[in-house]
């Protein structure tokens, strides 16, 4: 019988017009959290189209730590740099949880505004120049 919680971690990829979904399944953790970042940040600087959407989806996900939040953390960043919105989709209560005690939900989900794609791009031009 398969076990439907999954604890090995996986990572499944969807990229379609403008959205980047990626599922994860398993433990989020010190060992696995890398893998989750260098994929979103792959997929990040290898688009050519434009993402407007990152989705990441624990319906799978067994277990997260502080690691796992510090990844999430990152994703946000990266996506924010490119003008993205990060999307967290059908959280677990062990991911719920881990938000709620750290207070950083919205912060997580916190939509990109025009104003700061538009400052970043002009300190991206900047330091370039």
């Amino acid at each position: 019988m398969t076990d439907p919680h999954p604890t090995e971690f996986a990572l499944t990829v969807l990229r379609t017009a403008g959205t980047l979904t990626v599922r994860v399944g398993g433990e989020l953790d010190y060992d696995t959290s890398d893998g989750l970042t260098d994929t979103v940040v792959r997929h990040l600087i290898t688009d050519e189209a434009g993402l407007s959407d990152v989705r990441l989806d624990f319906r799978d996900l067994t277990w997260i730590d502080s690691s796992g939040l510090t990844a999430l953390l990152m994703v946000r960043r990266r996506t924010e740099a490119v003008g993205a919105t990060l999307h967290l989709d059908h959280r677990p209560d062990v991911l719920e949880r881990l938000l709620r005690l750290t207070n950083v939900l919205e912060h997580l989900t916190a939509p990109v505004t025009a104003a700061e794609t538009r400052d970043r791009r002009l300190r991206t031009v900047r330091s370039d120049g």
